[in-house]
């Protein structure tokens, strides 16, 4: 499948997600804490979709994914708006989250979307969060999210999930390991081969995503260094209460 195509739909699929809500709560923690970020990685950045309109800010910024078609896909999206951009700046780099470095610290580190859940041990997180304040400078800022255990027994509970649209379905089924609390998203998507067409690809997808206590990632902030730790929730700076589907991190070095 060409890359136009993946990314058509990868993005197709995620155009309801709240972006806009991602690049405020950025913002305001910049705002809150003090932090005048010059310099930022976007770390499981995906196609770009945060990193790009954060470098047409102004950011100097360093989009980082493991996958090598995501990178190709944000590569492409950030050329069509090249002519836009003016004292921010772009850069693909293809790493691990658990092993990243750009060979300077920068001011501030985003992770949204739940890209922390697809880390499936205790260690990886240690490793990963250890990582992440060694690549800030002092006073730097980590901001992330994740899905909070409650969430995810909220998607075993209701699904499947299906989506019938014109141009694009899916069949989305969940698998819980209660004691883990670890979810396994099984996809299969048919899209539209182009506009009119009556021919659709299918595309199997498996995503593993855990959810760990939010009292032991705030520990586990603390002890690799970061001094400072606020929790929000579902966007907002309120603390999580048991209802929250997505907890908000931000942490200071």
């Amino acid at each position: 499948m060409s890359y136009e195509r993946f990314a058509y739909t990868y993005d197709r699929l995620m155009e309801s997600m709240p972006y806009g809500e991602w690049l405020r709560f950025a913002r305001e923690s910049f705002e809150r804490f003090g932090t005048k970020p010059t310099a930022l990685v976007d770390l499981g950045c995906g196609t770009g979709t945060l990193a790009i309109p954060l470098a047409l800010e102004g950011y100097r910024v360093t989009g980082i994914d493991l996958s090598e078609d995501m990178l190709a896909v944000a590569e492409q999206k950030a050329e069509q708006r090249s002519t836009l951009l003016k004292n921010g700046s772009l850069r693909w780099v293809q790493q691990d989250l658990r092993e990243w470095g750009i060979g300077e610290q920068v001011d501030a580190a985003i992770s949204f979307c739940d890209c922390i859940n697809y880390l499936l041990e205790e260690e990886e997180i240690i490793q990963t969060f250890q990582q992440t304040y060694d690549g800030l400078k002092p006073g730097g800022l980590f901001l992330f999210d994740v899905h909070t255990p409650e969430q995810l027994f909220a998607y075993a509970e209701s699904q499947p999930f299906f989506l019938d649209e014109e141009d694009v379905s899916y069949i989305w089924t969940s698998e819980l390991d209660d004691e883990r609390v670890q979810i396994e998203h099984n996809l299969t998507i048919f899209v539209q081969d182009k506009e009119g067409s009556d021919r659709f690809r299918r595309i199997d997808e498996m995503h593993v995503q855990r959810a760990y206590p939010l009292g032991w990632l705030e520990q586990q902030l603390h002890e690799v260094g970061f001094k400072e730790v606020h929790k929000g929730s579902d966007f907002t700076w309120n603390s999580p209460t048991v209802t929250t589907e997505r907890a908000f991190f931000v942490a200071k070095k």
